[in-house]
């Protein structure tokens, strides 16, 4: 278990991230409940030594999601129950290639919710996991900390 200090800074970083994302979301007019990060913000800044947290399985997690929740999409319509067969879908792929990310499971569900299109993928998946794997990595570096954590 990390010290209080250690995680109280984890806290701040975790809350500037979520700024951050508020931030984004305004200037890019996207609201921020089609914006998948807030959990894995909580899973990288709370608990970087989780496997979940590693570098691969944030960025791998949320596009294999996401990939999925489109693909079953248009596959099968925009319905809740298709969200569910991408969520399945996606745990499958996610332990094949381990990248893991549990947070990442809501994207099929704002894509079928939002009616999102391929674009999704690329943004703000793709991008919103690479700000916030620059973000981590930028305050993790300046709080003395390692992260991405390495493992396998």
């Amino acid at each position: 278990m990390p010290g209080l200090f250690i995680v109280v800074a984890r806290a701040l970083g975790g809350a500037g991230a979520i700024v951050l994302m508020e931030i984004l979301s305004r200037a890019s007019q996207a609201p921020m409940a089609t914006i998948p990060f807030a959990t894995s913000i909580v899973l990288v800044m709370g608990s970087p030594d989780a496997p979940p947290a590693r570098l691969r399985c944030l960025l791998g997690g949320h596009v294999i999601c996401a990939s999925s929740g489109i693909v079953c999409t248009m596959l099968l319509g925009y319905e809740p129950w298709v969200a569910a067969i991408a969520i399945g879908t996606a745990i499958v792929l996610m332990h094949t290639f381990d990248a893991f990310h549990p947070p990442a499971g809501i994207s099929p569900i704002i894509i079928a919710s939002t009616h999102a299109t391929p674009l999704f993928i690329l943004s703000p998946v793709l991008t919103g996991a690479l700000i916030l794997s620059a973000y981590a990595a930028l305050y993790y570096r300046l709080s003395g900390e390692s992260w991405p954590k390495c493992s396998r």
